[in-house]
C-alpha cells in the first residue's frame, strides 16, 4: 500500500538516496557525468536541501510502500509571488515506476495547492526527458521554453509545463 507523507527527516536521507538512485538513470543519457555530479551536489547535499526547505519554503513529501521510501517530491506554494504552485522535484525509483506513485505525488500536491487557493501547478522538465509524456498524461501542457544558467558553465534547457487546478 502506497502512502504519501510529509518529510520529517532533517537529514533528508530517503530523498538523497532516491535521488542518487534515479538521477543517473533519468539523466545519464542527457547530461555529462560532470554536470550530473555538479547538479547532484548543488541540489541534493544536506545543506542544499535544508536551505530549500527553510529559506525557499519548499515542502518535501515522500511516497512509502509500506514503510519503504520509493519516491519523493517537493513543491512551493505561491511560487514567484503568483497564485501558482511550482513542483520543483518529483522522482520515483525505477523499479516502482508505472504503479501510479508519481500520480499520487502530483495529486497530493494538487490538493495542497487547492487548500491554498492556487490557480495552477507548474514545473520545469528537461526538453530531452521522457517524463514530459507523463506530465502530459496528467493534463500539463508546455507553456514556454527556458534556458537557466546553473553555474560552472552548465545550463538547464527546459520546457515549463503547467496545469490549471
Amino acid at each position: 500500500m502506497i502512502s504519501i507523507q510529509k518529510n520529517t527527516d532533517d537529514g533528508f536521507a530517503s530523498i538523497r538516496s532516491i535521488a542518487a538512485a534515479v538521477w543517473p538513470i533519468a539523466y545519464g543519457a542527457i547530461l555529462s557525468k560532470e554536470q550530473l555530479a555538479y547538479m547532484m551536489e548543488m541540489m541534493y547535499s544536506v545543506a542544499a536541501l535544508q536551505q530549500q526547505a527553510t529559506e525557499n519554503k519548499h515542502h518535501f513529501i515522500v511516497a512509502l510502500d509500506d514503510e519503504t521510501p520509493v519516491g519523493f517530491a517537493s513543491f512551493e506554494l505561491n511560487a514567484n509571488e503568483t497564485k501558482k504552485t511550482k513542483i520543483h522535484k518529483i522522482y520515483v525509483l525505477s523499479n516502482m515506476q508505472g504503479k501510479g506513485i508519481g500520480k499520487l505525488l502530483i495529486n497530493f500536491i494538487d490538493r495542497e495547492a487547492e487548500k491554498h487557493k492556487q490557480s495552477a501547478l507548474f514545473l520545469n522538465v528537461n526538453k530531452h526527458n521522457i517524463a514530459q509524456h507523463f506530465y502530459k498524461k496528467l493534463g500539463f501542457t508546455i507553456t514556454q521554453e527556458e534556458v537557466i544558467a546553473i553555474g560552472n558553465g552548465y545550463v538547464m534547457d527546459d520546457y515549463v509545463m503547467e496545469k490549471s487546478i
